[in-house]
């Protein structure tokens, strides 16, 4: 009986509270506005809907670890497409072509660039031969992200690689799964057709499309032109992303991997070998000191450029949160909402299991509930007479 006198005392508090409260918001406009500006994404009032957090550069001011860095060790020469060569040296800010340029503000105005170091091509085989060279760049996203696109932007004057392949990571990299391919020999280096038809069957099946294929002068594409891969394009549930949990998951990354495989083309190649052929006809009737120094021949270095990579996502969270944010270890995690618990929110909270978890969609929230537990709980402790 005092249980019960006690719980009914405190709900009167409570409610003379909340009368007390809603009386001064009504009389007292300053408080009353705050309360407008703090909206909630996830409710509309007091009902549950899907909310997202903001779609961003998932790649912008984070770390990218690149397995090849031109200058590292020291003064390096390299050379562009259009045979100007310079120099490239870690230690040098202003020949300085670090991975970080890569994750900067991208400005046409003051480019940055990453290179790798650069590729030698000697007299004997000309630097071309079916060794991958395995360039990677790696970008770790510190928490689940669903990915609209990965796009890759080169340097002007740089030659678009011939053959590369993008990887994902759902698993913090201790796994990695296939995105897209580029090659204009995609059977040859991937073992995949370039014909490729994605049908409801093998929707997480990636492409290998040949981006040069429009090329007439041999080389690997345009300078400066940028690799956009978007996700979902070709994938026929696309329009059905909300209920489609093997698109939701082909989406779903902890970290890219972009791996560079061959710089130049088959037929690029030839035409290089041609050109230095040529010059080492010529310059044995002329010295070393009366060689161009842009020669192919006394250069002969191209290195793999890239001046922005970008990743176009959401932190993921399931449609039960708005945004995230770091937590008392550092980690990005949601901030969830209806009831859901998770660094993705990808269960309920203790306590609110009266139906299964699921995805927030645009028709349902599919908020967890709790009233099963909580009346069985106050039957426990003998205080269901309150019904």
């Amino acid at each position: 009986m005092y249980r019960i006198v006690f719980i009914c005392g405190f709900l009167l508090a409570v409610a003379k509270t909340s009368s007390s409260a809603a009386h001064n918001n009504r009389i007292n406009l300053r408080s009353f506005i705050p309360q407008q500006l703090q909206i909630d994404p996830c409710y509309d009032e007091d009902r549950p809907m899907r909310c997202m957090p903001d779609f961003v550069n998932a790649a912008f001011g984070r770390t990218i670890e690149a397995s090849s860095t031109c200058g590292m060790n020291g003064p390096e020469k390299y050379c562009d497409a259009d045979g100007k060569c310079h120099i490239c040296n870690i230690n040098d800010s202003s020949k300085n072509f670090s991975a970080a340029a890569l994750s900067d503000i991208h400005n046409m105005q003051n480019l940055t660039c990453w290179r790798s170091e650069p590729r030698p091509m000697t007299n004997t085989n000309f630097g071309f031969d079916n060794t991958p060279d395995n360039v990677t760049l790696t970008l770790s996203f510190g928490k689940k992200f669903e990915l609209t696109y990965v796009s890759l932007l080169f340097c002007p004057g740089a030659i678009k690689p011939d053959s590369m392949a993008i990887y994902k990571s759902a698993d913090y990299g201790k796994t990695w799964q296939p995105f897209q391919f580029y090659s204009s020999q995609c059977k040859k280096l991937y073992g995949r057709t370039s014909k490729l038809q994605i049908t409801k069957r093998n929707e997480q099946e990636p492409r290998c499309l040949d981006h040069n294929r429009f090329a007439t002068d041999g080389m690997s594409g345009i300078q400066g032109s940028r690799i956009a891969f978007s996700t979902l394009e070709g994938r026929p549930s696309a329009n059905e992303f909300d209920t489609s949990a093997i698109l939701q998951d082909w989406v779903t990354a902890t970290d890219i991997r972009v791996i560079f495989h061959r710089l130049q083309s088959p037929l690029a190649a030839q035409q290089m070998k041609a050109r230095m052929k040529s010059e080492i006809i010529s310059s044995s009737k002329e010295t070393a000191s009366t060689l161009s120094p842009n020669s192919l021949l006394s250069a002969g270095t191209g290195t793999y450029a890239l001046s922005d990579f970008s990743v176009g996502g959401r932190c993921k969270c399931n449609g039960h949160a708005s945004r995230c944010i770091k937590n008392t270890d550092g980690l990005l995690e949601c901030e969830c909402k209806h009831n859901t618990a998770g660094r993705d929110c990808e269960k309920c909270k203790p306590f609110y299991f009266d139906r299964p978890w699921a995805r927030a969609t645009v028709q349902n929230a599919n908020e967890c509930k709790g009233e099963f537990y909580f009346k069985l709980i106050l039957t426990i402790q003998g205080i269901d007479t309150l019904d």
